[in-house]
């Protein structure tokens, strides 16, 4: 039988393998965040707004930014005390910093003048976020298409691995966009058209998950002491669509197969944990599909969407070539599945 050791060399390998190649610099250029001000936020001190509004820094440390100079209203430094009022445009002048390291290569399997269709390492988060700038599949796809930038038409959380499509011109921007738009609207109806369809693999907690299954559980924010908000499976969240089957079984993991109809945030990782089924190594979704946010051990940080530590991997996608109209279907090339047939096949010896 599969030992945790190899689980753990499975995830890894999900991960990228080597997190440091194809590195850029580690310290970035620093970078401006922008706020504006609206009724509701009105009335209360500079320092107020941010210590509330940005929780994942503590009030101490954004007087000390205030103090330095880095935040500005209406282009001129203030006072930590000042009061804002609707209409104000706040700026925060963040420094240069150093960026975790991240796997920075994709592999592009599929490519004309209006798609292109790579393979994204788990570990490389697509947009800028958090600790991250220049580190992202977006500021990569910047360097390598300078003149013409693709743009994805759906995102893989930074733990997610395999398969993006992206357009390369405004046709395919449009229709594909307005596509997967329309699956998401009409993801209650079955018999309307799925025009995108992506499917995913994960290992998840072994148990007895039905052969085929098909989830529901509501989508939509809940609170988080750092974020602010962060998705989760909650009543009051928007309906989702996810339809799947077991691959393979074993004593410490199942390989499950998901399709998914609407796109809403995590989640395949929060329709699992909902349905008892957590995705192995989940830092953030258990049992339930809720943020774990209380027993963590001493010293470790909340967990937060970005941490690593499962096995997620857009492994299938087909649609219609915008342009062509040409049916196509891209699969994860096998290299990046060979060990994923592993954790659920018994040793013999």
């Amino acid at each position: 039988m599969e030992s945790l050791e190899s689980l753990e060399s499975l995830k890894t390998a999900g991960n990228g393998g080597n997190p440091a190649a194809g590195q850029e610099p580690a310290v970035n250029q620093g970078w401006v965040y922008q706020d504006a001000i609206g009724v509701a936020q009105a009335g209360v001190s500079l320092l107020t707004y941010y210590a509330k509004r940005y929780r994942h820094s503590s009030r101490e440390e954004w007087a000390k930014r205030l103090a330095t100079g880095q935040i500005y209203r209406n282009g001129a430094v203030i006072r930590a005390d000042a009061i804002l009022v609707a209409g104000d445009r706040l700026e925060y002048h963040r420094p240069p910093w150093a960026e975790p390291p991240v796997p920075l290569t994709f592999e592009v399997i599929y490519e004309d003048a209006d798609l292109l269709v790579i393979v994204k390492p788990s570990g490389l988060p697509v947009l800028p976020g958090g600790a991250f700038l220049t580190h992202t599949l977006l500021h990569q796809l910047q360097r390598h298409y300078p003149n013409q930038t693709p743009t994805p038409i759906h995102r893989l959380g930074r733990g997610t691995s395999g398969l993006m499509l992206l357009a390369r011109s405004p046709l395919a921007r449009s229709v594909l966009s307005h596509q997967l738009r329309q699956d998401t609207a009409t993801a209650p109806d079955p018999n309307a058209p799925h025009h995108i369809v992506k499917t995913y693999r994960a290992l998840v907690a072994p148990g007895n998950l039905s052969d085929s299954f098909t989830l529901t559980t509501p989508i939509g924010p809940v609170d988080h002491p750092w974020l602010g908000q962060v998705y989760a499976a909650t009543p009051q969240g928007r309906f989702a669509l996810s339809q799947g089957r077991v691959i393979q079984r074993s004593p410490i993991a199942n390989l499950v197969e998901v399709t998914i109809r609407t796109g809403r945030p995590h989640q395949i990782r929060i329709h699992l944990a909902a349905a008892g089924y957590p995705l192995l190594g989940d830092p953030l979704y258990g049992a339930g599909g809720q943020p774990q946010l209380s027993d963590l051990p001493a010293g470790r940080a909340l967990p937060v969407p970005g941490d690593l530590g499962y096995w997620l991997q857009a492994h299938r996608i087909t649609f219609t070539h915008p342009k062509t109209q040409a049916p196509m279907t891209f699969t994860c090339p096998a290299e990046q599945e060979v060990r994923t047939f592993r954790i659920a096949t018994p040793n013999p010896n």
